[in-house]
């Protein structure tokens, strides 16, 4: 499984759970600030029982309404995407059990970069396997009192366990990049980190309307927007060389429609994450790439890539290697990095 399913795998890369997590939950990619107000009216915000009580109710990705504990000390978190949401939000010491895959496919580090690990202080210990299937015991030994969850699990699974064990469960799962400011605003509810969450709002708000208004600025005063190669994993060689990239309706594509880029695989036919050939690239002949590395990816996988060193935006070194969970997991981070990816195909020209 991966975000190139035709393609072998032959061990199981962050990608490969990322897949997961975008293929079913990164749908679509809002981009322009109206799409948060068009996701709030489709998900009002939630609210808080009345008369003081300790559980709120609120409403999560999936139109679910689920009342959890206000204010949970003990969570298990299922998605790379959420933990970093509580980390921005100050409450990463609420966090007990993190998804992980098997250790056949890398353990804690199949699903988090080492970089993740470190900064936020992740351990085997609190690992819950998640794939290839989940081990609901491995939950229950951590006494969660809520669990959250990306779509990396099984939603019907996942409602099972509910209904069987009496642990809420929580879906925080974006379609559109407004909708990653909606789920920040469903943890401040649950979690009530106070000036906190607020600022991480307006925050996200704010960035969102920046891109607006720099792409608007950037078709205003005649600047040619620049084509673009956006690739998060190569396969160098063999039948299926190629570079995996995003189609239309991705958040992919979102962030080169919010950063003045022009998507090369934004009309393909191949969906949502197609893999382009070395001769679709130079074909397309984009004027700039930005590749993704980590999970087995590094600089020199692109290198030996397939035509890569004839691509123009390589002779002329318009290339940047950036942290590929910047384009491919859809938290605050990846909202957060817009102005740095305007930044790289529109050096000098300021974002705000």
């Amino acid at each position: 499984m991966s975000l190139n399913p035709a393609a072998p795998q032959p061990s199981r890369r962050r990608t490969v759970s990322l897949t997961v997590l975008i293929v079913l939950i990164v749908l679509v990619a809002g981009a322009a600030a109206g799409t948060t107000a068009v996701y709030y009216a489709l998900h009002p915000r939630a609210s808080g029982n009345a008369g003081g009580n300790s559980t709120v109710t609120v409403i999560d990705d999936l139109g679910r309404s689920v009342t959890v504990p206000l204010r949970p000390t003990r969570v298990v978190v299922l998605g790379p995407s959420i933990v970093d949401s509580l980390v921005l939000l100050g409450r990463r010491s609420a966090i007990v059990g993190v998804d992980c895959s098997s250790s056949a496919f890398g353990g804690i580090l199949g699903d988090y970069t080492p970089a993740q690990v470190a900064a936020w202080n992740l351990s085997s210990r609190m690992c819950i396997t998640a794939y290839p299937a989940l081990y609901p015991p491995q939950i229950l030994n951590l006494s969660p009192q809520l669990v959250l969850a990306a779509s990396i699990v099984s939603e019907s699974a996942m409602e099972s366990f509910q209904a069987t064990y009496g642990i809420p469960v929580v879906f925080l799962a974006p379609s559109t990049i407004g909708g990653i400011t909606y789920d920040v605003q469903v943890l401040t509810t649950i979690f009530e980190p106070g000036p906190i969450g607020t600022h991480l709002v307006q925050q996200l708000q704010r960035t969102i309307q920046q891109a607006t208004n720099f792409v608007a600025n950037l078709t205003d005063n005649g600047t040619p927007l620049r084509s673009v190669l956006l690739t998060y994993y190569v396969v160098p060689s063999g039948g299926y060389a190629g570079y995996s990239t995003f189609g239309p309706g991705s958040f992919g594509q979102s962030l080169l429609d919010l950063s003045g880029g022009v998507n090369i695989a934004g009309g393909t036919d191949q969906g949502q994450y197609p893999s382009l050939s070395g001769s679709q690239v130079l074909s397309a002949n984009p004027s700039a790439i930005v590749a993704g590395y980590g999970f087995g990816v590094t600089n020199s996988s692109y290198t030996a890539g397939p035509d890569w060193s004839s691509f123009p935006a390589v002779v002329h070194g318009n290339v940047s290697f950036v942290d590929v969970t910047y384009m491919t997991e859809a938290d605050p981070t990846m909202v957060l990095w817009i102005p740095t990816l305007a930044a790289l195909l529109y050096p000098g020209i300021p974002f705000a």
